[in-house]
């Protein structure tokens, strides 16, 4: 059987304590990890995107993404705070259902990652390049320098996108030195694009170019495109979902939390709660004053975003100043009623913003990789721990190595629809771990217990699935290719080196307080 390799929760905690991360943050720096993903990702890069497929309904699409992720949030509370060990998903899925759908979860985590640090990396490079360069300094990268060969859909003066890989090469290097100091970084980063965005919204709000009229059609394309079409309100709810992925990095550092109990359910719904309110507003802002109606196609819907047939649209005199045509949204919009320096300023805080978003993907991915290694999933060489540093050196250097790359040669377009395949279905999980715990485990102490989960478990499976099928079909269909490959790996490598496979599990002795090595039978492994 492939479904009976279940790791007890007492050896998950045992093996944490033995090599474990140096316990560092508290619920304040949580929080600041998740808003700093949340808000960064969301708004600095997926604002235009999310107006072509929903126009003004992208307001609701931002609730519809917010209510599915504050149930799936609570379901990630309770489990977090009751195993505080890194992993996420992979390790309730561990303790749950066992190794091979565990496997599943962590290798389809790893995919979103990655995916989601080299676009931002790639955005950011964006930024550097126009705002800073162009804007400030009247100087411009030349094309080869800047976009990778397949950035440019194939076409001549592509090489590389050199400041996409100095710049994710920079943040991995800042998390090899220590999760404190990263943090404290993060920190201000994050006050820094608060500050801007909070000065958008009271720009934006009250200027006189605000006109509730620019609002209507609210649902140009409708709140259901169809599944797989990716489009109306649903469609855009399941593309900027992508900026949710922050509340999941924080269950990630959970064993790198003091008193974990308490500040990890305050890190995942508070960061979940300020951002959610900051996304609604940010967008009321934006369109109430320039407008945000999606360019339509022949067949009456939205042509798709990032594609090509928009780009020629964009080209249009008549929709050259849209804002599902700007690439940089926020700084466009506030040009276009007359506050050019701030827009600029908005800018320089997105460029500023963005390595902070990096930083928390690549932070959640290199945990997964760390808890994988660490129960013989992975080569547990990359598990070894810095003496000095204290942090997962070895696979924080690799990964980071691996995004650097594909952020300065591979294609970045759509792949926030692609990066929440993995999401989703890493929520669909914990939602279930939690249910079966709560029959497995009824009597284990639970710092944080999900209100009603009778109806918030299913609230967010379903809410998983339904956002999964309305996403563009090419991205559904990466998840299986992905597993499929994940499979391979598994079955040629990680099956038999897997620690639980073996019959290497740590337990503590409750007397004695010591650990011992508990054989277990796998004769049907």
């Amino acid at each position: 059987m492939f479904l009976d390799r279940v790791k007890p929760l007492d050896a998950i905690l045992a093996t944490a304590e033995k090599k474990s991360l140096h316990r560092s943050l508290g619920a304040v720096q949580l929080t600041l990890f998740g808003i700093g993903c949340i808000i960064g990702t969301g708004i600095f890069v997926l604002t235009s995107a999310g107006a072509q497929k929903a126009g003004p309904g992208l307001m609701l699409a931002f609730i519809i993404a917010g209510l599915v992720c504050i149930v799936a949030a609570l379901c990630y509370a309770e489990i977090a705070a009751m195993v505080p060990v890194a992993g996420s998903a992979y390790t309730y899925t561990y303790a749950t259902m066992g190794e091979l759908l565990a496997w599943t979860v962590g290798w389809a985590l790893v995919l979103e990652y990655a995916i989601a640090a080299s676009a931002v990396s790639v955005g950011w490079s964006g930024y550097f390049a126009g705002t800073i360069l162009n804007e400030f300094f009247g100087l411009s990268l030349p094309a080869w320098l800047s976009a990778g060969p397949l950035a440019l859909g194939g076409s001549e003066g592509g090489l590389i996108n050199l400041p996409a890989l100095v710049i994710a090469l920079l943040v991995t290097w800042l998390l090899m030195i220590g999760t404190t100091e990263s943090a404290r970084v993060n920190a201000v980063l994050v006050a820094i694009k608060i500050t801007a965005l909070t000065a958008f919204i009271g720009l934006t709000l009250t200027s006189a170019y605000f006109d509730p009229d620019k609002f209507n059609p609210f649902l140009p394309a409708g709140i259901f495109g169809g599944f797989g079409s990716g489009v109306g309100a649903v469609g855009a709810a399941a593309t900027i979902f992508f900026a949710y992925v922050g509340f999941d990095a924080v269950s990630t550092a959970a064993e790198e939390t003091k008193n974990p109990q308490r500040n990890v359910p305050i890190g995942l719904v508070g960061s979940l709660l300020i951002c959610t309110i900051f996304y609604i507003l940010v967008a009321a802002g934006a369109i109430g004053t320039i407008g945000g109606q999606p360019i339509m196609g022949p067949n009456g819907m939205p042509f798709p975003a990032g594609s090509e047939e928009l780009a020629r649209q964009c080209l249009m005199p008549e929709h050259r100043d849209a804002l599902v045509c700007s690439n940089e949204a926020l700084a466009h919009v506030l040009r276009q009623i007359g506050f050019s320096g701030i827009g600029n300023v908005l800018g320089i805080a997105a460029f500023l913003a963005l390595p902070s978003v990096i930083l928390i993907l690549l932070f959640g991915q290199t945990r997964i990789f760390f808890v994988m290694a660490r129960d013989g999933l992975f080569p547990e060489k990359l598990a070894e721990v810095h003496p000095k540093w204290k942090t997962p050196y070895i696979v924080t250097g690799l990964t980071g190595l691996l995004v650097a790359v594909a952020a300065a040669f591979l294609p970045v377009g759509q792949l926030a629809d692609i990066a929440n395949a993995g999401t989703l279905y890493a929520f669909f999980m914990v939602a279930i771990a939690v249910m079966l715990l709560r029959k497995q485990a009824p009597d284990r102490e639970r710092p944080f217990t999900v209100p009603a989960l009778w109806l918030v478990g299913p609230l967010t499976i379903g809410g998983c699935l339904f956002l999964f099928l309305n996403l563009p079909t090419e991205a559904m269909l990466v998840l299986p290719g992905w597993t499929i490959i994940g499979f391979i790996i598994y079955f040629a490598y990680s099956r038999r080196s897997s620690h639980l496979g073996r019959g290497v599990v740590v337990v503590v002795d409750d007397i004695e307080g010591e650990e011992k090595m508990v054989p277990i039978d796998t004769s049907e492994n």
